[in-house]
Formats: structure tokens, sequence, C-alpha cells
């Protein structure tokens, strides 16, 4: 087998992070160095490094990473940030942006974002306009590989309670069934199943800046075994 690759991964905490730790523990392929600010319960049988640091540290985390892959999957929400708009571009922007920067001076060539269906700089949606202003940073940052996976809803289950998510990852089932032409891009898509195609994608060697909707999300799950 050859060497597994590097992939260091920021926002180990949330749905898609976690889930891909939980798959890596059964993967021979891939070595997983996370960072993140405070310590967190890691699955049995999990081997992997954690590094903490305050947000300000980040840069030299990742460096210390010896990554080949970034793997942003930062995200806060505007009711976690008490409705206060700059304090979740902060995060979901400026950070994941900063995280870019610092993976590119560290070398780190390829760069795998976790977005959103709709995300679009142009936007009336403040949430899809944000994530928007954040695509466009990384790719003015002209890493040698970008992929920016836009997933509509994610199932799975969350460490936080979400009712309004919840209910609408009960109802994705027969949502997704009407969801056709244009609209296929907001289909749901499991975690386990987006976290299997964030490590497809750590394999590809090719450059460039790829935007990844609904069906190349499924085109690179079904290129897992090529």
């Amino acid at each position: 087998m050859s060497n597994p690759i590097r992939i260091c991964l920021v926002g180990a905490t949330g749905l898609v992070g976690r889930t891909m730790i939980e798959q890596a523990v059964h993967r021979q392929d891939v070595r997983i160095v996370g960072v993140a600010r405070h310590e967190m319960q890691l699955p049995p049988g999990a081997r992997m490094e954690m590094l903490l640091a305050p947000v300000e540290g980040w840069a030299d985390a990742i460096a210390a990473s010896r990554a080949k892959v970034l793997v942003c999957a930062l995200g806060t929400t505007i009711k976690r940030e008490n409705g206060d708009q700059s304090a979740f571009a902060a995060v979901d922007r400026d950070l994941v942006i900063a995280c870019g920067q610092a993976a590119r001076d560290a070398g780190i060539e390829h760069m795998i974002v976790i977005s959103s269906a709709g995300a679009d700089t142009d936007s009336k949606n403040f949430y899809l306009r944000t994530k928007g202003e954040m695509e466009r940073g990384l790719m003015r940052l002209r890493l040698r590989r970008l992929d920016v996976l836009r997933p509509g809803l994610l199932r799975g289950s969350r460490t936080e309670r979400r009712p309004a998510e919840l209910a609408a990852q009960l109802a994705s089932p027969l949502a997704d069934l009407f969801l056709r032409g244009k609209y296929r891009k907001y289909r749901s898509i499991r975690a386990d199943a987006l976290a299997l195609a964030v490590f497809a994608l750590a394999r590809q060697k090719a450059g460039g800046q790829f935007v990844r909707e609904w069906d190349s999300i499924q085109l690179a799950l079904r290129r897992i075994g090529d």
C-alpha cells in the first residue's frame, strides 16, 4: 500500500468533520490531523493527531500538520452567534479564507472546502451571499487545486439540537423527488456520503478550481473505486 494521504482537517467538531474522523478509523489510505480550539472526544480506534490552538495560532498549526490536503468544514449559525451577522461572516467567510491562505503559505497545494448549494455573491440571502464571498476569496488565492463542495441539506446526527433541520431531514427523501432540473443541486445528501466524496477528491492530482454541486458530488462517489 502506498503512503496514506495526510489531511489537515479544520472543523473537526461539526457534522462533516466528525463523520470524516469516524470513517477514517477503518481506512488505511488516509491520516487525519485535526486543528481545533478545544479537545474533542474521538471515536474508538481513531489514529489521528489533534493540534489545539486558539484561532490566532491556526496558521502555525496548519503548517505543523505537514498535510498534503487541507479540508475545511468550518461553519457556525446565525443562532449560535446570537443573530450577529458580522460574527457569522467572521467564521464562515473570513476564517475559512484565512485557513486557505495559511495552507498556501505552508505549501499545501490542495484545499477542499464545504460550502452550500446556492452559494452566490449576488444572492439576496445573507447566508448564501456569505458562502459565495468565501468561495470567491478562496479562488483568489490561486491554490494549485481547489474543490468547492456545495451540498444541499446535510443528513446526519448533529451534537446540537436543530429542530427545524431535523424536520427537514425527515422530509428530505420525499422532497428530493421533486427537486429536478436546475433544482437538483438542492437535493439532500448524507454526511457519510459527503465524507466519502471528500476522501475520493483528496486523491485527485489534476490542478484547477472545481465547484461541485449534487450531480458532481455523486460522480465523485461513483469514481471511488477507479
